[in-house]
């Protein structure tokens, strides 16, 4: 019997990466107007050399509209799959996605407050949807952990995911209250709510950069300790880890990667949900690979599903949320019937 490797290798790396790579050059070249591969190419190069770029090559479209957004959506899909990945190893419960915790639902409050009053914080270079996102995502961590705490000393994963429940019913409660009085907003706040990388810049690909490299680091350094979580929690003790540290830092990075994703793209369900379970059937239950194989999954998942909003009714756009939803429903029943039938 051949073994498989704890981590990736390096021929699984070029493998991944050449197919994001192969799916966000088709996600730049096509859209409302498709662009030739050379022109697109050539666009990029030139831009790259600082050179000026003819009108006719369509630069404008490629370097400050798709560029952008293409970068946006790997980043986002692949720390929403990573994230997910990591909640249903960490909480031992299939169904389990960044959302369970109830961060989604506060980061979306945050960024439909900001929305519906114009809110923006003075001096700050980024929009105040970004800001106000994690703001609140970071909240209700807070308010989800001091209940849990309150209620179960231990932290166990049952009442985690009680009030991550309970918070979430509550925060979309609030949520609908502010779309009632944002009267000319309202439809701003609905399309943004669906999902939707419309307005996608550098900057914003940036910010999510930057919270992957974070939290995808420290994620990715207790991926031994994921794996200690999946024979229980008082096991995991027993080898030595330490379960309610590992927790928090995993909560916490969780939560920040999943509130600068949503307030980059709206709230978009079910690639943190679906997406490792897909990758988990290739990769294995091994967190040393199931978290790479999910970040490169998850991107080119929530790509295509992109480019499928922006052509599927061109020149109209669907929200990226109605396309994630509609397969990820789909392929998750799929996956539950498969599972039972097994047993």
């Amino acid at each position: 019997m051949i073994k498989r490797p704890e981590g990736f290798s390096a021929t699984e790396y070029i493998l991944f990466g050449a197919v994001t790579i192969v799916v966000m050059v088709a996600c730049v070249c096509l859209g409302s107007v498709n662009i030739p591969l050379g022109n697109t190419f050539k666009v990029i190069w030139q831009a790259v050399r600082g050179l000026s770029v003819p009108d006719e090559l369509s630069p404008a479209v490629i370097l400050y509209v798709r560029l952008p957004r293409v970068f946006c959506v790997a980043l986002a899909g692949a720390g929403l799959s990573v994230c997910g990945a990591a909640m249903q190893g960490l909480l031992r419960n299939p169904l389990a996605d960044g959302s369970t915790l109830g961060v989604s639902a506060g980061a979306s409050l945050g960024a439909v407050t900001a929305i519906a009053f114009g809110l923006t914080i003075p001096g700050l270079p980024f929009s105040g949807t970004v800001i106000f996102a994690v703001i609140f995502a970071f909240l209700a961590l807070v308010v989800i952990l001091t209940l849990a705490y309150r209620l179960d000393y231990s932290l166990t994963t049952n009442t985690i995911i009680l009030i991550g429940v309970i918070f979430n019913m509550f925060a979309g409660s609030i949520t609908s209250l502010l779309i009632t009085f944002a009267h000319e907003k309202v439809k701003t706040i609905t399309f943004w709510s669906m999902g939707s990388f419309a307005g996608s810049s550098y900057k914003n690909a940036l910010i999510v950069l930057i919270a992957f490299a974070i939290c995808g680091t420290v994620i990715f350094s207790y991926a031994r300790e994921l794996n200690s979580f999946a024979i229980g929690e008082e096991n995991a003790r027993h080898v030595g880890v330490n379960v309610k540290r590992v927790k928090l830092l995993i909560l916490i990075a969780v939560s920040v990667l999943i509130g600068v994703s949503v307030s980059i793209s709206g709230t978009i369900g079910f690639v943190g949900l679906v997406v490792p379970h897909m990758t988990r059937m290739i990769s294995g239950p091994n967190h040393k690979r199931l978290l790479s194989a999910s970040a490169f999954s998850g991107a080119v998942f929530l790509m295509i599903a992109d480019l499928v909003a922006r052509v599927i009714l061109r020149p109209l756009e669907l929200p990226i949320g109605v396309v994630t939803s509609f397969v990820g429903s789909i392929v998750f029943v799929y996956i539950f019937y498969t599972s039972r039938k097994a047993k």
